[in-house]
């Protein structure tokens, strides 16, 4: 298991594709408006597929005005509607942390994906040492008051409420481990506060 650290995102995502290049065949779980999935294009070329699941009918909407090239299921990422084995790659971003059971959602992608396969996933974590404290000001302190004050304010109380429940960086390379992934690599984004992990299903 190895850390490294880099920029935010475009870099994180173009991270996670050439850690998972080439392949035929990826699954963008948990994909919200599709802008992953749509990346993930570029894998596959005019012979593959990418398939985006979402569990939300509205997030699939408009998933769907963005890209017909994708094909977009609606779909619960505790039990994907695809074969053991279906897949070369996957992916998530930003989503795991929304999962009801997280181990149960590792060993989904872990089923679903061939002996050899790639997983990435783009996640919010906390960082450590001198950043801390300014973090803890701004999610937990920041955000919940700009929902009091923004339109759809339960959003802002969530988010840093599923950020304080959810495994650090190290606590989740170590749960894909068991769920069943071998050369399990995490990466620090913009100051530790998104890492991107990356793993081999076994």
């Amino acid at each position: 298991m190895t850390v490294e650290t880099g920029k935010l995102a475009p870099d994180a995502v173009r991270t996670m594709f050439d850690r998972i290049a080439p392949v035929y065949r990826v699954l963008d779980a948990c994909c919200g408006t599709g802008d992953l999935a749509i990346a993930g294009l570029r894998l596959v070329g005019s012979t593959g597929a990418v398939i985006g699941v979402d569990f939300s009918e509205r997030m699939l909407e408009r998933a769907r005005s963005k890209s017909s090239q994708v094909e977009w299921v609606q779909g619960d990422a505790l039990a994907l509607p695809f074969a053991d084995g279906s897949f070369d790659a996957a992916t998530v971003g930003f989503g795991v942390r929304n999962l009801e059971d997280l181990e149960a959602g590792l060993r989904e992608l872990r089923r679903v994906l061939r002996p050899g396969g790639r997983v990435g996933i783009l996640e919010i974590t906390r960082p450590r040492g001198l950043l801390r404290p300014f973090y803890k000001l701004w999610f937990d302190g920041l955000v919940p008051l700009a929902g009091k004050l923004l339109p759809g304010g339960s959003a802002y109380t969530y988010l840093p409420a599923s950020v304080r429940r959810f495994p650090g960086a190290k606590e989740l390379a170590e749960l894909m481990q068991t769920a069943g992934f071998d050369q399990v690599h995490y990466r620090l984004f913009g100051g530790g506060i998104v890492a991107l992990h990356t793993g081999v299903a076994r």
